[in-house]
């Protein structure tokens, strides 16, 4: 798995005109699903995720994480993330996984993250929003800080 992590003050994602997920304070995941990733991956990713310190403690340091703050998470399938651009100009996604691979173990990540976040299984109130799994999403964030983290299961960074 992979994850493009940005602390928000704000995001939203938006499906064929309408909100599809929205949070205030917290974290928008960009997450994309590799072919070899397992349910164990995407339960480690959420824990990660979850408990990254990103959010200010009253010094000023970077010491609390999502979950110690109480802030959201917009969750947005992206399986781009995998798009390999070495070879000519057209990027490659053969490491991507296929859209019924990518799907339960995009689900189970959700899930994996409510569950670490105390969030409920869903509606508008939940701590962790989603975007619609294999749609065209406009994602609008505004970046806090900037602070913007990449992360991948396979540690390559």
């Amino acid at each position: 798995m992979r994850a493009v992590i940005q602390r928000v003050i704000r995001a939203e994602v938006r499906v064929d005109g309408r909100v599809a997920g929205r949070i205030g304070r917290g974290l928008l995941v960009l997450v994309g699903i590799e072919t070899e990733d397992t349910p164990a991956d995407a339960q480690a990713f959420a824990e990660k995720i979850a408990s990254l310190r990103v959010f200010n403690d009253a010094s000023g340091k970077m010491n609390r994480s999502v979950a110690d703050t109480g802030g959201s998470v917009l969750c947005v399938s992206q399986f781009t993330l995998y798009g390999d651009c070495r070879k000519g100009r057209r990027p490659s996604y053969d490491r991507a996984a296929t859209p019924e691979v990518a799907r339960p173990l995009y689900e189970a990540f959700v899930a994996f993250l409510r569950n670490s976040l105390h969030s409920d299984a869903g509606g508008n109130d939940s701590r962790v929003q989603t975007g619609e799994f294999q749609a065209m999403m406009e994602v609008a964030l505004v970046n806090d800080g900037p602070v913007t983290l990449l992360l991948d299961s396979t540690k390559l960074f």
